[in-house]
């Protein structure tokens, strides 16, 4: 016999004297730009932003050194290891709009590697934060290098910008790449094999 389902709760947990502060800046916003708050549509939309804000840059209470060193293990390996194809979210810290797109994380173990989890997770941390694209691929690179001392480490970001693709020069099928390289990366073999990993579909 099939049990019935429990109603569905959704809890969230956000500082209430952050939210209420930002829910009432986002009230002056929405009533400067011509809209009226009141409205049944928008009457909870201020307290969602607020919440939505604090959720999309909760980067800033992370401590990715710390989520690194959390799982580290002792291991021969000196190969490379290679994360590729992890989802990233930000906020363009120019127009507070999202840029997306896919990072692909590698490094050469010297003695340490890392639980795989967590590459992800400091993307994240990262991520989750106002950023520039640039500078969120080195914070990425720095912090595994700084956790791990590996042999080198390589990051590439892809990402779609919607500060490009919805306001400014309108250009909607634009991808901008970064990367950043240390160590063997540096040399031109090992980042032309990191690069072929990242491009090619394993069957």
């Amino acid at each position: 016999m099939i049990k019935e389902m429990k109603s569905y709760e959704k809890i969230e947990q956000y500082d209430t004297e952050i939210t209420e502060s930002l829910a009432d800046n986002y009230r002056t916003i929405i009533d400067n730009l011509g809209e009226d708050v009141t409205r049944e549509g928008l009457e909870k939309t201020p307290e969602r932003v607020a919440k939505a804000m604090q959720y999309l840059t909760h980067g800033y209470g992370l401590d990715p050194l710390e989520i690194l060193k959390s799982a580290l293990f002792t291991e021969d390996h000196q190969q490379m290891i290679v994360v590729k194809d992890i989802e990233v979210y930000s906020m363009c810290e120019h127009h507070m709009l999202p840029f997306f797109g896919k990072a692909h994380v590698a490094y050469i173990p010297n003695g340490k590697i890392v639980g795989l989890s967590k590459i992800p997770r400091i993307v994240d941390a990262y991520a989750r934060r106002m950023q520039v694209q640039e500078r969120l691929t080195d914070q990425i690179k720095n912090c595994i290098q700084e956790a791990l001392n590996p042999l080198g480490v390589a990051v590439v970001i892809e990402a779609q910008h919607m500060c490009m693709q919805m306001r400014g020069i309108q250009k909607q099928n634009s991808v901008t790449t970064t990367s950043s390289f240390t160590g063997a990366f540096e040399k031109d073999k090992t980042r032309k094999e990191f690069i072929s990993l990242v491009a090619n579909k394993l069957s």
